[in-house]
């Protein structure tokens, strides 16, 4: 029988204490966290495979740690995955000005739902899964996004590993563009990156500027294609994702493998979502590996961008699992 309790963290400066929210499976000692008041993330992800036990997802541990955090550990990324240079975009004539996150490279950046409180509007335990639907309802207060919208997340722990999906709704009255992405860190109980070797579903690498943002595509290198071992990788790319079909679906599988433990993290993106930004950050014992809807910059080069009419609706859905 799946459970869900809950437990207190924190409090973080400025809040009170947060309720984090423990899916587990007890008969196989897997389990993940999430916390709905920031920004709806997932905490800690357990799975297993024969006897052991890995941590797979990576992020600050403590409340004072995720209040400091700046690698977006986890973040849900809306209403815009990714960067927008200056912050400034057109949309249906009129200009906006979005505020800007990443001053360094004058851009905004991956939306602004992160820390933001989500509320718990379902929960449900049983003998196949323990699930958590979050929500978080935007009157469109931000400057340079003026469209509300409602963003609503499930996390599904089961049998077969974790399940995210994701459907934002137009809650406005005119239309409003759109994308989503998820940032979250993965890891083998924290082997050395060195140690891992990736495949990669992708058919374009995205070329970048000095300020991180889209110039063109072009083919996939042949030491990205296949399977590659990351000793001495370095990426902070974006690809567009290689599609199959599977049981009647198009979907994108990402493999992430420690041949030494004999051990693979699959992360597989619905056809909603056909981008993957890679990135290995300094310490080298995670990877991002975040699945998009659009390009950085989608909200000026239009790459991927959902423009959503009044009671629309953004949907896709991100499968974690270890073989």
């Amino acid at each position: 029988m799946f459970t869900i309790e809950t437990r207190q963290i924190g409090p973080i400066e400025g809040t009170e204490t947060l309720t984090d929210y423990i899916l587990s499976n007890p008969d196989t000692g897997e389990w993940a966290t999430v916390l709905p008041g920031f920004g709806g993330i997932l905490r800690q992800l357990v799975l297993r495979k024969g006897d052991t036990r890995y941590k797979v997802v990576d992020s600050p541990a403590s409340a004072q740690a995720l209040l400091a955090d700046e690698t977006y550990a986890s973040a849900l990324m809306f209403p815009f995955a990714s960067r927008v240079r200056h912050g400034i975009y057109q949309f249906e004539g009129n200009d906006y000005v979005l505020p800007l996150n990443e001053v360094m490279r004058d851009n905004a950046l991956h939306g602004f739902v992160h820390q933001k409180p989500f509320r718990v509007i379902h929960q449900e335990a049983n003998l196949h899964h323990a699930s958590l639907t979050i929500q978080f309802n935007y009157t469109g207060d931000v400057p340079g996004y003026p469209f509300p919208f409602s963003l609503v997340v499930t996390y599904a722990l089961s049998a077969q590993g974790l399940g995210v999906s994701f459907k934002a709704s137009n809650t406005g009255s005119t239309r409003c563009p759109a994308a989503f992405g998820w940032h979250p860190y993965f890891t083998l109980n924290n082997a050395p990156v060195d140690e891992l070797e990736l495949t990669l579903p992708v058919r374009a690498i995205v070329e970048l500027d000095q300020h991180m943002i889209p110039t063109g595509k072009r083919p996939v290198p042949a030491d990205r294609l296949g399977t590659f071992a990351m000793q001495n990788v370095q990426l902070d790319t974006p690809f567009e994702a290689q599609f199959s079909d599977e049981n009647g679906k198009k979907q994108a599988v990402t493999t992430l493998r420690w041949p030494e433990e004999n051990v693979a993290l699959e992360l597989t993106q619905s056809e909603s979502l056909p981008y993957i930004v890679v990135y290995t950050p300094l310490r080298r014992d995670s990877i991002a590996i975040e699945p998009q809807t659009a390009n950085a910059n989608a909200f000026n080069n239009g790459e991927g961008l959902t423009v959503l009419n009044p009671g629309d609706e953004l949907q896709g859905s991100i499968d974690v699992r270890l073989i």
